[in-house]
């Protein structure tokens, strides 16, 4: 079934609280997680307009790319490696006003200038993050980081 997205103006928090509830809608009854994953990629992609909007999903002691919006990305991440591979070690959301300063930042665009990168934990563990990139420095902030946390923490890994 096609969905229309509703995108929303307004203060960031508003267009968060416009997107929630169009994520649960789009997601719901669909079990299968690369479709729901594509679609919370492009909803985001769609809403903010960001450079890069993506998931990478742990497979074995790697991120591989999985479903996402943006130019061609970085197939695969060690642990510990670059914003996406620290987030998954260190099991916890890492947000990067100026990706240059970043020690080991691995760069899929040189068009990226900031970073959130949100991992999803299941029984303690990392199972994938959700990447996002931005051309401007500085375009992710605590409203950001409170947000995509909710929509990651919605999404039901482990099924495939």
């Amino acid at each position: 079934m096609a969905e229309d997205l509703s995108i929303r103006s307004g203060t960031k928090e508003e267009k968060y609280l416009s997107l929630l509830p169009q994520l649960k809608a789009l997601t719901s009854g669909e079990t299968d997680l690369t479709a729901n994953l594509a679609n919370i990629t492009a909803a985001l992609k769609e809403q903010f307009g960001w450079l890069w909007t993506g998931f990478y999903l742990v497979r074995g002691d790697e991120l591989v790319l999985g479903p996402f919006q943006g130019p061609v990305a970085c197939t695969r991440i060690a642990r510990g490696r670059g914003v996406c591979g620290a987030a998954w070690a260190r099991k916890e959301t890492i947000l990067v006003p100026d990706v240059s300063k970043f020690p080991g930042h691995i760069a899929c665009s040189s068009r990226s200038r900031s970073e959130i990168v949100v991992p999803a934990l299941r029984d303690g563990e990392v199972v994938a993050v959700l990447d996002i990139d931005s051309e401007l420095p500085g375009d992710f902030d605590e409203t950001d980081r409170r947000y995509l946390r909710a929509i990651v923490e919605g999404v039901e890994f482990g099924r495939e």
